[in-house]
C-alpha cells in the first residue's frame, strides 16, 4: 500500500525503517561493503533532497530503491570494474546456450552451491547489474515484477526478459558442467526454457502451461534446468536473513545524514 508521507520530518522518520532492506539490496549489487554504505546513505540523502516529489504514486519502498538502483547503475557506468548489461553478442550467446536441447546442469551440484551463502553472492555479483538487480528485487526482496518494472525504470516486458536472463545466467554460473542428452516431447527445449521465469512466476497461459509440463515430463534435459532456477530462487528468497541488523558504524553515518 502506498504510503503518505505529510512532510520531510514525517519522510525523515520512515526512512529509517527502510534502512535494513535498502542495506540488503545495495549490498547484493556492490562487491564492496563501503560501497554499498554509501549507497544506502546517498539514496537517503537523495529521498531527503526530493522529498516535494514524492507523491505516494508507489510505495516509499519502491521508490527509495529506484534512487538507490539509479545511484548504483550510474556509479557503476563510471568505472570499470563493474559490468552493467551484456552486450548484444553475450545476450545472444546466453540464449543460445539455453536454447541449444543439448545443454542442460547437474541439478544438485547447482542447489548444493546455492545453499552456500557465499558461493550463491559470489555467483549473483558475476552477473551484470541489471540482472542481478531484477532477480534480487523479485526473488529474494519478494516485489512484484511491477514494482521492479518501477525500481529499474523499464518496461514490464523489459523487466521481465531482465528476470529471465538473470536467472539463467545464475544458474549457469553454479552449475557444473554439461550433459547432453536428446528429446522427443511436445514443445522444443528453449521453447520450453524461455516460458520457465514465466512458470515459476505462474503468469503462464493455460495452454502454455499444459505443454510446458508435459514437457517436463518428459525431456531428459530440461527438468534439471528447471530444478536449478526453482531451487536457486529458493535459496534466494531463504538468504534474506530475518535477523539482519544494521551495523553500529552504518547507523551512525545515516543518522548522520538524517538529522536535520
Amino acid at each position: 500500500m502506498p504510503v503518505v508521507v505529510d512532510d520531510t520530518e514525517d519522510l525523515r522518520r520512515r526512512l529509517v525503517a527502510e534502512v535494513p532492506g535498502l542495506l540488503r539490496y545495495a549490498r547484493s549489487l556492490e562487491r564492496d561493503p563501503l560501497r554499498a554504505d554509501d549507497l544506502v546513505q546517498d539514496t537517503l540523502v537523495r529521498a531527503l533532497e526530493r522529498a516535494s516529489t514524492f507523491r505516494a504514486e508507489s510505495s516509499l519502498t519502491t521508490w527509495l530503491h529506484r534512487i538507490l538502483h539509479n545511484l548504483a547503475v550510474d556509479d557503476s557506468r563510471r568505472r570499470r570494474d563493474v559490468v552493467v548489461d551484456l552486450s548484444d553478442d553475450q545476450a545472444a550467446h546466453l540464449d543460445l546456450l539455453w536454447r541449444d536441447d543439448t545443454y542442460t546442469i547437474d541439478a544438485p551440484t547447482v542447489l548444493a552451491r546455492a545453499e552456500l551463502r557465499e558461493r550463491l553472492q559470489d555467483a549473483l555479483l558475476r552477473i551484470p547489474l541489471i540482472y542481478r538487480s531484477a532477480v534480487v528485487l523479485h526473488d529474494a526482496e519478494g516485489h512484484t515484477m511491477t514494482e521492479v518494472a518501477l525500481i529499474t525504470d523499464v518496461t514490464l516486458p523489459a523487466a521481465k526478459q531482465r528476470l529471465r536472463r538473470g536467472r539463467m545466467l545464475l544458474v549457469s554460473l553454479l552449475a557444473d558442467g554439461r550433459d547432453t542428452c536428446s528429446s522427443g516431447v511436445p514443445m522444443r527445449c528453449w521453447d520450453a526454457r524461455r516460458r520457465v521465469s514465466d512458470y515459476i512466476d505462474e503468469d503462464i497461459s493455460e495452454r502454455d502451461r499444459g505443454l510446458l509440463e508435459l514437457h517436463l515430463a518428459g525431456c531428459p534435459t530440461c527438468p534439471p534446468l528447471y530444478a536449478g532456477l526453482v531451487g536457486v530462487r529458493e535459496a534466494l528468497g531463504r538468504s534474506r536473513d530475518p535477523d539482519d541488523v544494521v551495523p553500529d558504524h552504518v547507523a551512525a553515518r545515516i543518522r548522520e545524514a538524517l538529522r536535520p
